[in-house]
């Protein structure tokens, strides 16, 4: 993964300059990761990123790669002229391998001298640790809807980590993985992905991502006021959006979906699939389309009508949830 966007933000206002960025508090504990969105100042989506607090002045901060340009100008425009921060694209500094997967902590364990147990290192904790004659910054996170590490390794180190890596693999079952295999299981949790299934025409609730806000925290964030007035429109019309993305699978397990497909709900076209692979854990096609009701989506309407999805000018049925359809709980990613 080693082309995802990285930048580092250091300077003594970096904490306060990103926690107006983000919809989340990401300027909480050291050695924590916060997943969050920044908007715009009209409360529309400008990114879908993690931040990693390693130090009081110094954070790294991760984007999609087709994002690079656009994360690190939507910084660079809005440090006030008061702000001590230098925002640096560390991109090319660091190679990222992930090790995802239920026995993943039994392979880290077995090539660091850190302890990798879950309460000296939970869900959402971001540490150095040694592999090897390497430092490595490893961060407990997922994209894949499993217990897993991204591992953050100095180019220069990322061969010999690697080695180390799947040498001592081999006791666990180690396989390799490529994007497609992500794009399965990422669509099978419902993750987004910022430029592909959503985009700077969405919102924070039409996206479902609307609890990384911390409405709470001190100085708010850009975009605040939209999303407090897009919640109270909401809650006037039953409290759910009309416009709503949505994860599904077809019922045949034969159908493919790629992307673009047309959402017929009761006969009539309400929506399209913006993202899509086969979901091999669910048995068939799956993933998330924005559906457009023009009124509210909640379960009573998803439940009582008849979805269908258009694949190839032939209709297929389909199923639609409002959480995951796999591991909702997330107990896997918590997994002790």
């Amino acid at each position: 993964m080693s082309f995802m966007s990285k930048f580092l933000v250091q300077g003594k206002d970096a904490g306060r300059f990103l926690n107006r960025l983000s919809t989340a508090n990401v300027d909480g504990d050291c050695e924590t990761i916060t997943y969050t969105q920044w908007l715009n100042e009209q409360g529309k989506l400008q990114g879908d990123l993690t931040i990693v607090k390693m130090a009081q002045d110094k954070f790294m901060v991760v984007a999609t790669d087709t994002m690079l340009r656009h994360t690190e100008m939507h910084m660079n425009q809005r440090i006030g002229e008061d702000e001590f921060v230098v925002v640096t694209d560390v991109s090319g500094q660091y190679a990222q391998i992930n090790l995802q997967g239920p026995r993943s902590r039994e392979l880290l364990a077995k090539i660091t001298a850190t302890d990798v147990s879950d309460e000296a290192f939970p869900f959402r904790m971001a540490k150095e640790i040694d592999i090897g004659f390497s430092r490595v910054l490893c961060n407990r996170i997922t994209y894949v809807g499993e217990l897993g590490y991204e591992l953050f390794v100095p180019t220069e180190h990322a061969l010999g980590v690697y080695d180390t890596v799947v040498k001592h693999g081999v006791d666990v079952d180690l396989k390799h993985a490529g994007l497609k295999a992500l794009s399965s299981l990422r669509m099978e949790k419902g993750y987004r992905d910022y430029g592909h299934d959503m985009d700077n025409t969405d919102t924070l609730l039409q996206v479902g991502l609307s609890f990384t806000c911390d409405m709470e925290k001190e100085g708010g964030f850009i975009g605040k006021d939209h999303v407090l007035a897009e919640k109270r429109n909401v809650k006037e019309n039953g409290g759910i959006c009309s416009r709503l993305l949505q994860i599904l699978v077809l019922d045949n397990p034969d159908v493919m979906m790629h992307h673009g497909e047309v959402v017929w709900r009761n006969g009539q076209r309400v929506g399209d699939v913006r993202a899509a692979s086969y979901g091999f854990t669910l048995g068939g096609a799956c993933g998330l389309a924005m559906i457009n009701a023009g009124e509210p989506i909640n379960k009573a309407f998803v439940s009582s009508g008849e979805w269908e999805v258009e694949v190839g000018g032939n209709r297929f049925p389909c199923k639609l949830s409002l959480a995951p359809m796999y591991d909702p709980k997330n107990l896997k990613i918590k997994s002790k």
